[in-house]
């Protein structure tokens, strides 16, 4: 039996968790399924057998998948950032998730068929936000503030002014 992690992501589903958890395994690197735990005895959302938990990773951060029913619902207050190089990873990750039954939003962030939101973040966006030149960070960021998935070429023009 392998040592748990010390402190792991729980994330709460209705009853889906290990198709999730395989999802993911499939689309980001660094990323895979390990343990399915099923229920030794009935529960409030299912019976004996059913999968209670799914141990798994996503980009390398350790989770476990809770099949815990109805009752709660993923929100924009938990979400994964995920940082991008280049607009062909940007592409290929927002399309997976929005592709696959998710749902676009603002400013980078989508959320996955699931209700789990994702924000898709290339890594020139976060350097030009926060960079020390407030009027190049303020353009970016305003451009940032028109999109949904984010465009590098446009973040570069509002770079250069």
């Amino acid at each position: 039996m392998t040592k748990p992690a010390k402190n792991t992501v729980c994330l709460w589903y209705d009853d889906d968790a290990e198709n999730a958890a395989r999802y993911y395994a499939e689309t980001f690197p660094d990323s895979f399924v390990g343990a399915v735990h099923r229920a030794p005895g009935d529960f409030p959302s299912g019976k004996k057998g059913d999968v209670l938990t799914v141990e798994f990773t996503v980009m390398g951060i350790p989770c476990i998948g809770l099949n815990g029913g109805p009752a709660f619902k993923h929100d924009e207050a938990f979400s994964f950032q995920v940082a991008t190089v280049d607009q062909a990873e940007t592409d290929r990750y927002w399309n997976a998730i929005v592709g696959n039954g998710g749902q676009e939003s603002e400013c980078g962030w989508c959320k996955d068929r699931w209700g789990l939101s994702w924000q898709i973040t290339p890594i020139v966006l976060t350097q030009a936000y926060t960079n020390p030149d407030r009027a190049i960070a303020k353009r970016a960021f305003d451009a940032m503030m028109t999109m949904k998935k984010i465009d590098i070429a446009t973040i570069e023009a509002a770079i250069r002014g």
